[in-house]
């Protein structure tokens, strides 16, 4: 009788179930651990998509320039150009003569309010003499400005409603969203079409030197112009950003204005004029050395390095080397928050700061003024031919660049790709204190430097970049 030998178990088999088993272990330990893990992604983003595109826009503006203007192939109504933008064609073929050429550009909004209030960053719509918004059915309807902030990149622009005019948006809380929240932006990316994309918040509070307020939420969500001023929803449909801004080397980096700044904006937008408060000192952040210098036991607050002359800091008895540790009941972490805190303060308002002065600490109750308004300017044709933007050094930039209350001289604030100012290695948030060794106090003396060279022979400039200084030679870019 011939008898069966046992069979050896089956390894690569045992190990497939071992490891299931093991697999859906830690997935349930992860699900106790974290609750809520494995069931906060969505099935499908389709559901919220189809419940809050409708209200989203595109604008679509048209500016005359004067002066200097893309190269004839891309005209005003190229496909090519909406599609690539001008800094493309100045790029590749250069500035051509041509006056009174009007260009267009291409954003994103959304409806805010049923009477046709549209909420837009401020660069889609600067400058433009004609607005022009698009719903998703494709019905346009003309629009105008009604408010605008350059510092925060905010802007209000209004169309009249009819029947078919879509539904206003919810605006969420931006301050109660995590890091890892799911969200979802909607806009006209290349001038494509409505485009939805989605991902999460990577970071809060990135400071990217957009502007004095910087305070941006990041996300991995999919964003490029022609998404600018659109909106940024979490998983509830509501808007918790606007976004603004993207990295050109990076991948997955966007940024979006938190939208609790746009409402805390709004009723001043509405009015058409931003009023902001000002308390009229220089401040710098506490580093381990300062805080040992100044007796503290640890690095906290913010410190005081200079006090404006007949400022309400001064009235207020505020004094150069106090630490500023509170500001209306709100702890002062770093120097760009104290200025986000002071600038949201409505003017004459009387608030509490909280302050160390030789180790000891100590209140002062003083009135919030009203900050001074100086703006950025741009430059008449001969100074623009250059290809940089310059403006005024305030109070309020000189802090941000750590420029001391004796400094002088105009701010760089924009340097056009392929220009002179940029062949000569000219940067944003450099300070020009001279030109042709004559020296620079604000845009008038600048202006008229300018007036007095020749283009031909060039300039020469003094900067002071960061804590140094440097010459430099600014020339056409025909010199080669």
């Amino acid at each position: 009788m011939k008898h069966n030998k046992p069979r050896a178990p089956n390894l690569i088999g045992s190990m497939f179930i071992i490891g299931v088993i093991t697999f859906f272990s830690v997935i349930q330990g992860a699900q106790a651990a974290f609750p809520g893990f494995g069931n906060s992604t969505p099935a499908s983003f389709a559901d919220l998509a189809e419940e809050v595109k409708h209200s989203v826009v595109n604008i679509s503006t048209t500016q005359v320039v004067k002066g200097m203007s893309p190269h004839p192939f891309s005209g005003p109504n190229s496909s090519l150009r909406r599609f690539f933008g001008d800094d493309f064609f100045k790029h590749f073929f250069g500035n051509v003569p041509r006056k009174g050429m009007k260009t267009h550009a291409l954003g994103s909004g959304f409806v805010i309010s049923n009477d046709g209030l549209i909420l837009t960053n401020n660069h889609v719509i600067k400058k433009a003499t004609e607005i022009k918004v698009k719903l998703q059915n494709g019905k346009e309807y003309d629009a105008k400005i009604i408010g605008s902030d350059p510092k925060t990149d905010l802007a209000l622009i209004q169309a009249k409603p009819d029947a078919d005019f879509p539904k206003p948006v919810r605006l969420g809380d931006s301050d109660v969203i995590r890091v890892g929240d799911w969200v979802m932006a909607v806009g006209n990316p290349f001038g494509l079409g409505q485009t939805v994309t989605t991902g999460i918040i990577s970071a809060k509070g990135r400071v990217i030197g957009a502007g004095p307020y910087d305070d941006f939420l990041q996300t991995d969500a999919a964003i490029n112009p022609g998404n600018s001023g659109g909106p940024l929803f979490n998983m509830k449909g509501q808007v918790v950003g606007i976004n603004t801004a993207i990295i050109v080397q990076a991948q997955s980096i966007g940024f979006a204005i938190p939208v609790n700044i746009a409402k805390d904006l709004l009723p001043q937008l509405k009015s058409g004029k931003i009023i902001r408060g000002w308390l009229g000192v220089m401040i710098q952040d506490i580093t381990p050395e300062l805080a040992g210098s100044f007796g503290l036991e640890k690095k906290e607050g913010v410190l005081i390095s200079d006090v404006t002359d007949g400022s309400p800091a001064e009235k207020g008895g505020l004094k150069r080397g106090d630490i500023i540790t509170g500001f209306d009941e709100k702890k002062t972490e770093n120097a760009h928050a104290l200025s986000r805190l002071v600038a949201a303060t409505q003017p004459n308002k009387k608030v509490v700061i909280d302050i160390i002065r030789d180790k000891k600490e100590k209140s002062i109750k003083l009135k919030i003024g009203t900050m001074p308004q100086k703006g950025e300017r741009t430059l008449p044709q001969k100074a623009s031919a250059w290809g940089l933007t310059v403006q005024n050094l305030t109070t309020e930039l000189a802090q941000r660049l750590g420029i001391n209350s004796g400094g002088h001289g105009v701010v760089i604030s924009a340097v056009e790709p392929g220009s002179p100012a940029a062949e000569s290695g000219l940067r944003t948030s450099d300070v020009i204190k001279e030109v042709n060794r004559h020296e620079i106090h604000d845009i008038n003396d600048y202006n008229e430097a300018l007036e007095k060279t020749n283009k031909s022979e060039g300039i020469l400039l003094l900067i002071k970049r960061g804590r140094g200084t440097l010459y430099v030679i600014l020339k056409s870019v025909s010199q080669g």
